[in-house]
């Protein structure tokens, strides 16, 4: 992540090197892709804009 000038998304502190820190990082993009894709709209809710 140093060589391309990037934060880790998750800094769990591990040094195995066999990309355990990746797997769970794809755990928490797919729940907040799951969340984003199950939000209602604001007219699907029934929420005025006013």
């Amino acid at each position: 992540m140093q060589k391309l000038g990037k934060e880790p998304l998750l800094d769990l502190g591990l040094r195995l090197g066999e990309a355990s820190g990746a797997v769970l990082a794809l755990s928490v993009l797919k729940a907040a892709v799951d969340c984003h894709s199950g939000m209602a709209t604001f007219e699907e809710a029934g929420v005025s804009g006013g």
